[in-house]
């Protein structure tokens, strides 16, 4: 292997693996991996290819500030190349990006600007829209634009297209290709590469139900109006100006919950950690291989990297947030404990632990109130206002024993009560201890309780 003298030398020439552990039918599925260029995506060859073409046409100068519209993994890609070259860069990033997205941007230098996902294309507050506006408001900035910049999907018909072509020769060619579609430039890339070599490769699309695409594709109706999808990077309320649909023959639709637990499920019979778009596309070519009456080798990107997404997909309290965990049903209070005390999934501390102790486990698992328990017994609670009540005039107290600050008097609720008996329980400013008898089950906080009524509308 040769030694690089550039990261940016390391995106690309990314290895395919065959899936031996999912169910593809007649099929061969065949994993496109991606997630395993340096900042983790797909979008890291466009992030260098769109800043090295405005380079070489003089649209940007040495120091410039470069300004993007992204769902993330684009924003990494050309913070990849913006933190080489020494470019300014700011993004402009919708608010229901993952953490670990925003964490990484800011870590490699970029301008992170969070904006509403709730919107849509022409309101001010729209990424894009809004990213358009700075770059023209400040001088000398440049819009990177990749929803409507050529060199997006010059990078897959030229480079993509063709890597993926040579690999699949070693197990005798392909038949299919899936993939999704956020700027479009993977799918009008792909589809001028194999119009031009390979035309009877089937381009499949993958889309998040709510996306405006699947319809289009599969109906040839364009809807004015989209829905709301969690998964990140991929469906569209409109067809960006770059786009190229006419060889996309078939499209599926595919929901939140069937998108995060196909990435679960490449996680954990493959070995491969993808994100929420991966799972999507999987989930589609798993539908796509399974209707199949003959055999069919099939290429899926697996798009981008799991670990921007820990927080969200992999994490077992947001899934169940969401709905897209079962849980056995008892029709009582315990339907709306988060995290049993019987799984040990409840964050506990001791009456001897210090408070340090238990400061520190709050600030970990991301919890405000910890039950104390002794014997398997619940004896007190200590929330965030107990702490700061006990040590705000003397910071050595962080040193004394839980027992000298937590409240005794609790709020007990047994399991059989009626919901609504929670809401006087939050109007005291307290949270719910859920027992069975003198059996400690769990507790019960607001947002666990908004939660669960949401979950009853989706």
């Amino acid at each position: 292997m040769p030694v690089h003298q550039s990261v940016l030398e390391l995106v690309g020439k990314t290895p395919i693996v065959k899936a031996r552990k999912l169910d593809t039918g007649l099929c061969e599925l065949y994993l496109k991996l991606e997630c395993m260029n340096p900042g983790g995506s797909i979008k890291d060859r466009i992030g260098v290819t769109m800043i090295e073409a405005a380079e070489k046409a003089g649209k940007i100068q040495p120091g410039a500030t470069l300004v993007e519209g992204t769902a993330g993994n684009t924003g990494i890609g050309l913070a990849l190349a913006a933190q080489q070259k020494g470019y300014r860069l700011v993004l402009v990033v919708p608010d229901k990006m993952s953490r670990e997205k925003i964490f990484n941007l800011k870590a490699m230098g970029a301008e992170v600007i969070l904006t509403r996902s709730d919107v849509a294309k022409g309101h001010p507050d729209y990424y894009q829209d809004l990213a358009a506006r700075i770059a023209a408001e400040t001088p000398g900035a440049y819009f990177i634009n990749q929803f409507g910049n050529p060199d997006n999907p010059l990078t897959h018909e030229t480079v993509t297209g063709p890597e993926i072509w040579e690999q699949m020769q070693d197990v005798g060619g392909m038949d299919a290709i899936v993939f999704g579609c956020g700027s479009s430039g993977t799918m009008t890339g792909l589809s001028r590469y194999f119009a031009k070599t390979a035309p009877h490769v089937e381009l499949v699309l993958a889309d998040p139900v709510g996306s405006i695409l699947t319809k289009y594709i599969n109906e040839g109706i364009l809807d004015t109006k989209s829905g709301s999808w969690l998964v990140e990077g991929i469906g569209e309320d409109f067809l960006p100006d770059i786009s190229d649909f006419t060889r996309v023959k078939k499209a599926y639709a595919v929901s939140d919950k069937d998108s995060m637990l196909a990435g679960r499920e490449l996680l954990a019979k493959e070995g491969v950690l993808g994100g929420s778009s991966s799972g999507t596309l999987l989930a589609a070519a798993l539908r796509y291989c399974r209707e199949q009456t003959t055999p069919k080798k099939v290429v899926v990107f697996v798009c981008d990297t799991g670990n921007k997404y820990l927080s969200k997909m992999y994490n077992d309290y947001w899934m169940l947030d969401q709905g897209f965990l079962d849980r056995p049903q008892h029709g009582d209070l315990r339907d709306l404990i988060l995290r049993p005390y019987a799984a040990r999934d409840t964050i506990v501390v001791s009456p001897n632990d210090l408070l340090t102790v238990a400061y520190q486990r709050m600030k970990l698992y991301d919890v405000s109130q910890l039950p104390v328990i002794e014997n398997e017994r619940i004896v007190g609670i200590l929330d965030e206002s107990d702490v700061l009540m006990h040590v705000h005039a003397d910071e050595a107290r962080f040193r004394d024993p839980v027992s000298t600050a937590m409240v005794t008097k609790l709020e007990l609720v047994d399991m059989r009560s009626p919901i609504n008996s929670l809401m006087g329980v939050f109007e005291r400013g307290h949270v719910a201890i859920v027992m069975d008898g003198p059996k400690f089950l769990g507790l019960i906080t607001r947002i666990d309780f908004l939660n669960y009524l949401r979950r009853k509308v989706q």
